[in-house]
């Protein structure tokens, strides 16, 4: 989930945050690593109770990044243009290339390609268009946030939101992206500060044990943020009080991985800018090693094998996310598309329009 800020497509390193691409490139490091997990989790409540605490915020961290770097976000021909490329392009090449793809992986030759029903990762970018397209009208209002979390509670009540785009999910996940909007970068320096720093560490202990205590009562699907509440067979009334409880713990472990987050330039800083591409790409590697039934293997559930899968998952995705992979796969991820679009007006390229 994970989350490109607009760019300029000018912009001199110097210019960028290592702050934030440090948070982008440790979430999707996350996020790879819980797709491998899924496999391991039915033998294994430690696992079970790793991956529920990891999902709680991973996908979060990056959707609230996504809404901060959109906070400027106007319907200017040249975010339009930006937002074409660098999410409605992506979208529908990967949407069609998994297609083709699981047909192999998952053994369904006759799956059709619809670019109304996202698979596997490319939900987010179905959700990111609408969460950037709406980004003007909660700048708007004068409670955005609580509007946010009203319109995830109703989605939970409506088993009858189609699959079109992932919408469930997209109104679901919709509170973490308006958060992001709504934070300026004194929140960020403050939750980066000594003090919750200190009070992160017990935070996550705390609530790494009640994960584990959690995995065999409380159903993980929640975390997905896909279904309404009578797809869990409860009461409808669950959706609402489960939208708010999830966006409390979640909210609080992102602020506390925020926390632990370096704010100086590392060896990985860099490779923060090219998230998206470990993104849209890993999930290919593990499609391809779901289909070879990798985790049959016991060594795989032993506390070693566990180890090393994480460890060469998170190799993985970082080489994925390096600038020779990011050349190859630009005209993917990051088309430039110069013919399909007018020249941006010369009042335009000094007006500030994007963040």
């Amino acid at each position: 989930m994970p989350a490109p800020a607009p760019r300029t497509g000018h912009e001199p390193p110097a210019h960028r945050d290592a702050f934030f691409d440090n948070a982008k490139y440790l979430a999707i490091v996350l996020v790879a690593m819980g797709h491998a997990w899924e496999p391991l989790r039915s033998e294994s409540r430690a696992v079970s109770a790793l991956y529920m605490f990891v999902y709680t915020f991973h996908m979060p961290a990056f959707i609230v990044v996504s809404g901060y770097f959109s906070r400027t976000f106007v319907a200017s021909p040249r975010n339009i243009r930006r937002l074409v490329t660098g999410v409605v392009v992506p979208y529908v090449l990967f949407e069609t290339a998994y297609t083709w793809f699981t047909r192999w992986t998952d053994g369904v030759p006759g799956r059709p390609v619809s670019l109304l029903d996202p698979l596997y990762l490319t939900w987010f970018l179905a959700a990111l268009l609408i969460w950037r397209l709406t980004a003007p009208v909660f700048r708007s209002v004068r409670h955005p946030l609580p509007l946010a979390l009203g319109v995830a509670a109703l989605a939970t009540l409506s088993p009858s939101i189609g699959k079109d785009l992932d919408l469930q999910r997209a109104l679901q996940f919709l509170p973490y992206f308006v958060l992001g909007l709504c934070l300026r970068p004194e929140h960020f320096r403050l939750v980066r500060s000594r003090r919750v720093r200190a009070l992160a560490v017990p935070v996550f202990a705390g609530a790494l044990a009640f994960a584990y205590w959690a995995v065999p009562r409380v159903d993980n699907a929640w975390l997905f943020h896909r279904s309404a509440a009578v797809a869990f067979g409860v009461p409808a009334w669950y959706g609402p009080v489960m939208t708010m409880a999830l966006f409390g713990c979640s909210v609080t472990l992102t602020a506390c991985f925020f926390s632990w987050v370096p704010g100086r330039r590392l060896w990985f800083t860099t490779l923060g800018a090219g998230t998206l591409y470990g993104y849209l790409l890993h999930g290919f590697f593990v499609q391809a090693a779901n289909h070879w039934h990798w985790s049959d293997h016991r060594w795989s559930h032993t506390v070693v094998g566990g180890i090393t899968v994480s460890v060469i998952v998170a190799a993985l995705v970082t080489a994925l996310c390096t600038p020779p992979v990011r050349r190859v796969f630009r005209f993917a991820v990051e088309p430039r598309m110069d013919w399909a679009f007018r020249p941006a007006p010369l009042e335009s390229r000094y007006r500030g329009d994007a963040p």
